[in-house]
C-alpha cells in the first residue's frame, strides 16, 4: 500500500515529464556544450518558437554537434525572447525569418524543428521533406485525418528522416511497461483505458475581439485556417481548444496515451468509434473543444475507452493520466510517473478468496529525460541514415493522430461511426466531410 500511495503522490508531478525540458535554464548549455569540428556541425532551425518547440530546440543543442542557424515565427517579440535566451547559453544570434518558406531555402540547412500550432504542420513538414531537409515534428501530426494521410504519404515516398514529438517512445519506464504487455502476463485483455484529467484548466473567459499585436504577422499566423478578427484566446497557448487550429485534448494529451494503449495491444484501426461529452464544468466561456468527452473504441477482442475532462483531478486510479491494460489476471497502470500490475484475486467460487491470480509489482520508475532520449534518437537517425532505428516515426504519429481525430469526428457526428479500413473512410457521408478541413488564404492542401 506505501508503494501505491507513493504512486498516487507521484501522479499529480506529471508536469515533471515535460516540465525538465521546458524549465531547462538555457544558460546551462553554455557548461554542458563543447566545441566541434565544422565538418561535424548540424544546421538546425525552428519554425514556432514558444512552447514545446523551444523546448525541443533546448533538448536538441545538449548535443554538442547541433548549431542552431535559424528561428521562424510570426511574432517579432517571440524572436527576440528566443534568441536573448539563447545568448545567455553563449550560442550566437540566428538568422530571423517570419515566412517559414524563406528559412527553407538555406541550402546549409539540414534538420527543421516544427513547433507551430496544430494546423500549421501539414503544409511545414511537406515543404521541409520537399526542400530536403529532416524534420524533428511536434505531435499531432496534423489537424485532420486527410492531412495525416498527405504527411504519412510524402514521408514514405522520400529519404528524408522525421520524428514526430511523441517523446514518451524513448521513455524508458513506457517502453518496460509495454514489454510487460507483451508478456502475456495479465492474461487476456478486454479494455484499456486512457484519460487525461487536467484540474489545472481554468475556463477561459469570453474577450472581445481586438488588435494584432505590434510585431504579430497575424495573415501567416492563421495560414490555412478561416480569416477571423484577432482574439487574444486564440493565440499561442490557447489555440489548442478551437477547431480551426487544433481538436482540444483529444488531440493534446490524448495523442500521447493513446499511443501507448494502441502501442500496447499492437493495433492501429478500429472498427468502430463514438463519442459522449460536451462543455460541461465551463458551458458558457471562450472554449470549442468538449471539457468532458468519453470516447469507446471498438477492436477485435477488446474495447479502448479514452476520457478526459478540465478542472478535475480524480481520474481512474487516482491519477490524473494514465493508461490502464485491464487482463484476466491483472492489470497494469502507466504514466509519466511510472508503471504497477495490480492482480486480479482467484474465485473458483464466490464464496472463498484463493488469494491472487499474479504476482503484484510494485511501483517501477526510471530516472530518464524521455524528451532528451528523444531528440538523440533522431540525431542518431540523422547521423547514420536509418530510420528504422527512430523510436516515433512517421507511422506512429500517424496511427495515433487519426485515431484521435476519429474520436473528435464521432463527438461532431453525434453517431458511432465504422471505419473502413481499406477506404480509409467512414460508412457515413456526414462523418467523411470532417475528414479533412477547409483551406482558406490561398493555402492549398496537396493531393494525396
Amino acid at each position: 500500500m506505501g508503494n501505491r500511495r507513493q504512486f498516487i503522490k507521484q501522479g499529480s508531478l506529471l508536469t515533471a515529464g515535460i516540465g525538465a525540458s521546458l524549465l531547462f535554464p538555457p544558460e546551462l548549455l553554455a557548461t554542458i556544450r563543447k566545441k566541434t569540428s565544422p565538418n561535424d556541425r548540424i544546421q538546425v532551425g525552428l519554425i514556432g518558437c514558444n512552447g514545446m518547440g523551444f523546448a525541443n530546440l533546448l533538448s536538441i543543442l545538449k548535443n554538442s554537434e547541433v548549431e542552431v542557424v535559424a528561428l521562424c515565427d510570426v511574432d517579432k517579440n517571440v524572436l527576440a525572447a528566443k534568441t536573448e535566451a539563447l545568448g545567455k547559453a553563449e550560442i550566437k544570434k540566428p538568422k530571423w525569418y517570419g515566412d517559414y518558406r524563406a528559412m527553407l531555402e538555406d541550402k546549409d540547412l539540414d534538420v527543421v524543428i516544427i513547433g507551430t500550432p496544430d494546423h500549421w504542420h501539414c503544409l511545414q513538414l511537406l515543404d521541409a521533406v520537399d526542400a530536403g531537409k529532416d524534420v524533428y515534428c511536434e505531435k499531432p501530426i496534423a489537424n485532420s485525418i486527410a492531412e495525416c494521410d498527405a504527411m504519412l504519404n510524402k514521408v514514405n515516398t522520400s529519404d528524408r528522416m522525421v520524428q514526430i514529438g511523441q517523446w514518451q517512445r524513448s521513455q524508458p519506464h513506457f517502453v518496460d511497461a509495454i514489454n510487460f504487455v507483451h508478456s502475456g502476463k495479465l492474461g487476456q485483455i478486454r479494455l484499456v483505458k486512457a484519460w487525461a484529467y487536467q484540474g489545472w484548466m481554468q475556463s477561459i473567459p469570453k474577450v472581445p475581439d481586438g488588435p494584432v499585436p505590434d510585431g504579430v504577422d497575424y495573415k501567416m499566423w492563421l495560414g490555412p485556417a478561416p480569416e477571423r478578427p484577432f482574439n487574444k484566446n486564440r493565440f499561442h497557448f490557447n489555440f489548442r481548444w478551437f477547431w480551426d487550429y487544433a481538436g482540444g485534448l483529444m488531440t493534446d494529451w490524448g495523442v500521447h496515451l493513446i499511443d501507448y494503449a494502441l502501442y500496447g495491444m499492437k493495433v492501429a484501426n478500429p472498427k468502430s468509434v463514438m463519442a459522449l461529452g460536451g462543455k460541461f464544468a465551463y458551458p458558457n466561456d471562450a472554449q470549442e473543444a468538449p471539457d468532458t468527452l468519453q470516447t469507446v473504441y471498438e477492436f477485435d477482442g477488446f474495447s479502448l475507452l479514452w476520457e478526459h475532462a478540465t478542472g478535475i483531478d480524480g481520474g481512474n486510479y487516482g491519477r490524473d493520466h494514465g493508461i490502464a491494460f485491464i487482463g484476466n489476471n491483472g492489470t497494469l497502470v502507466l504514466n509519466r510517473g511510472g508503471w504497477e500490475v495490480i492482480p486480479e484475486k482467484d474465485r473458483p467460487n464466490w464464496n472463498q478468496n484463493n488469494g491472487p491470480k499474479m504476482e503484484a509489482i510494485p511501483l517501477q520508475t526510471v530516472e530518464a529525460n524521455g524528451l532528451d532520449l528523444h531528440t538523440a534518437n533522431f540525431l542518431e537517425a540523422v547521423k547514420s541514415r536509418k530510420s528504422a532505428i527512430l523510436n516515433a516515426p512517421i507511422q506512429v504519429g500517424y496511427d495515433t493522430a487519426v485515431v484521435c481525430h476519429m474520436g473528435n469526428v464521432a463527438y461532431k457526428s453525434g453517431q458511432r461511426l465504422f471505419w473502413d479500413s481499406e477506404k480509409r473512410q467512414f460508412g457515413n457521408e456526414q462523418a467523411n466531410a470532417l475528414l479533412q478541413n477547409e483551406y482558406h488564404n490561398g493555402w492549398m492542401l496537396p493531393n494525396k
